[in-house]
């Protein structure tokens, strides 16, 4: 058996609620172990090199985005992120644009309720539902594709990878987009195609997106972000006419 790699975990280190901190990078040494994911690494360090360390994870699973992080400067979630992938110096950061909570550690919340309340990502009915009567009937086709944008799970990845919205800070980003995407395919919801446009029919939304798809690079859940954002460009050319 080969011997154990020795990884070594630079952090960039920050708590914006401490006034005489200021940003640094602080260096950890770690035994790599079979299997070893970045969570693992984040915990081994917090339980036995430094309490302190802020980082956030609920699931472990990658389904709840709480862990997305810049690793190596790219977004990603650390929960899934294997080091044997990785070279044995790795370098971990903060996502961008988001509130900083410390360290790691960012507070995405604002950002998304912000979003979601701008783009209304609701469905919207134009009468008051019967809840006694079942809903129409979607075909099988139709509810698959809507589910297929629906596994957003607003990590964040999307944004910090995303060279328009580091120089529009009121672009909504592809998570906006797809949230849109989502919608408009949904027969529920009872908004018409100008309504769509008025939301995302402009610099700030689709025609502000310089097709980079850094986006979709990054989406840990490999949404089809490129075709959904290529799609609504065709829609809301044709609505503009």
């Amino acid at each position: 058996m080969s011997e154990a790699r020795k990884l070594k975990i630079n952090i960039l280190r920050y708590d914006p609620h401490d006034s005489e901190d200021r940003p640094h990078m602080e260096t950890f040494e770690i035994t790599e172990a079979p299997g070893m994911t970045l969570y693992i690494v984040l915990n081994d360090i917090r339980k036995h090199l430094d309490n302190s360390l802020k980082f956030d994870f609920v699931c472990r699973a990658g389904i709840c985005g709480s862990c997305s992080m810049l690793v190596n400067g790219r977004p990603t979630l650390a929960c899934s992120t294997l080091t044997a992938k990785l070279d044995t110096e790795i370098t971990l950061a903060p996502l961008p644009t988001f509130e900083l909570i410390g360290d790691l550690s960012i507070y995405t919340g604002n950002w998304m309720r912000g979003l979601n309340e701008r783009l209304e990502t609701w469905i919207h009915t134009e009468e008051k539902k019967d809840y006694d009567r079942l809903e129409d009937r979607m075909e099988p086709e139709l509810a698959d594709e809507i589910y297929e944008v629906d596994r957003c799970i607003e990590c964040g990845c999307c944004v910090a990878g995303c060279g328009t919205m580091q120089m529009n800070d009121d672009f909504v980003g592809a998570v906006g987009l797809n949230k849109i995407a989502r919608y408009q395919l949904d027969p529920r919801d009872d908004r018409d195609d100008e309504d769509y446009y008025e939301l995302v029919g402009n610099e700030d939304g689709v025609f502000g997106c310089m097709t980079l798809l850094g986006c979709e690079d990054v989406c840990p859940k490999d949404l089809p972000l490129q075709s959904k954002i290529a799609y609504l460009r065709r829609k809301m050319v044709q609505i503009g006419k």
